[in-house]
């Protein structure tokens, strides 16, 4: 056997699928969410697709795309950060779809979805016995983290329309009442040394209601309280925003990982 080939492909095989867990990786994220909200809000009502239409078109886009994502042999910013905007869309649409159509309450979805989460962490970790994003280097890997995407954005959605409707709490105090704990969260890490993919994947789920509450404060009539500025300025403002990041980060590589070890990536006698 070819030794020298061997390792070159294994090499190709362990590059990370995802980003380096920066501001920037944040500053997206979030302005994702806010996007996945007015996004969805502008195909259902303003466009007129309704939640059913929009869901089979965004459902449509976001396949071809994530079937892309998965071809990709390395972490491409574009790529990965437009499967993330179609997801935070999907994830939204399918709270909506629970909601609005069937009538499911809010708190039950938060419930389900909470649920649904917390079944995918431990099958992944049954799997593979890592959470960590930085191993995101098999197709399996990789399955097992959109689909834990796919429900931190459904679970977010749910919690953040129950705490900014439901409870009435608006949507400005509820954006601040997210940031604070995410604060809270980031503080716990980087001071009192709390588990790095624990505080991560918590991160995560709240950055969706957070980018929820700001989307819809800006987006949302002032009567309700919001800006006013309209669901089709909203979503362009913050698209323009993400397509700008992506490509600077293109441009400098300032989120990429360095090839991961093989014996870190992957556990003894898995070769996936």
């Amino acid at each position: 056997m070819d030794t020298t080939r061997t390792a070159v492909g294994t090499a190709r095989a362990l590059l990370s699928k995802v980003p380096e867990v920066t501001i920037w990786f944040w500053a997206i994220k979030i302005l994702a969410t806010t996007v996945g909200e007015t996004a969805a809000d502008y195909l259902n009502e303003t466009l007129g697709f309704g939640l059913t239409g929009t869901t089979l078109v965004v459902g449509a886009v976001f396949l071809v795309v994530l079937g892309f994502q998965f071809r990709a042999r390395r972490y491409v910013p574009p790529l990965y950060w437009a499967t993330v905007v179609l997801i935070s869309v999907v994830g939204t649409l399918i709270t909506d779809n629970l909601t609005d159509n069937l009538g499911v309450p809010l708190e039950v979805t938060t419930a389900v979805f909470a649920v649904a989460l917390a079944i995918t962490f431990a099958a992944w970790w049954s799997v593979e016995k890592t959470l960590s994003i930085h191993s995101i280097v098999t197709r399996r890997r990789e399955a097992f983290y959109w689909l834990a995407i796919l429900f931190t954005f459904a679970l977010g959605t749910a919690a953040g329309d129950l705490v900014a409707e439901r409870l009435g709490v608006g949507y400005w105090w509820s954006a601040l009442l997210f940031a604070v704990l995410i604060a809270a969260v980031a503080v716990s890490h980087r001071v009192f040394r709390a588990n790095a993919i624990l505080t991560f994947w918590i991160a995560y789920v709240l950055t969706r209601p957070l980018g929820a509450s700001l989307g819809d404060g800006f987006s949302q009539a002032e009567v309700d309280g919001g800006l006013g500025l309209g669901t089709t300025l909203t979503s362009v403002l913050f698209l323009l925003t993400i397509l700008a990041v992506v490509a600077y980060l293109s441009v400098t590589k300032r989120d990429q990982l360095p090839p991961v070890d093989a014996g870190e990536a992957l556990p003894a006698g898995r070769h996936r």
